[in-house]
């Protein structure tokens, strides 16, 4: 049981995020860091290069340093959601002017 509770934290493999959730960690929060799949870039003609923080690298950085640290990590793959009701509302906003 943790101190002050339970934490979720958006882990993108990068520095930020990562010391963010070991902060966490150590103040005694109970963390569970979380990546989301959003988008495939190489599906949509993309290369690794265009990918930034979200690659495979990326995801297993964040993993690493949740296992490393003794709490979970989990890859939750929203890339359908994502893709109907962020991208779909935006291309239409745009659009439509």
């Amino acid at each position: 049981m943790s101190r002050h509770g339970k934490v979720m934290v958006a882990m993108s493999g990068g520095i930020d995020s990562t010391v963010a959730a070991l902060m966490l960690n150590e103040e005694g929060y109970e963390v569970i860091g979380i990546t989301m799949k959003t988008w495939d870039y190489a599906a949509s003609g993309g290369s690794k290069k265009e990918t930034g923080c979200c690659n495979i690298d990326s995801f297993n950085d964040a993993r690493a340093a949740a296992v490393h640290h003794g709490f979970p990590h989990y890859i939750l793959d929203i890339r359908e959601e994502f893709g109907d009701f962020v991208i779909d509302n935006f291309v239409d906003g745009y659009m439509a002017g």
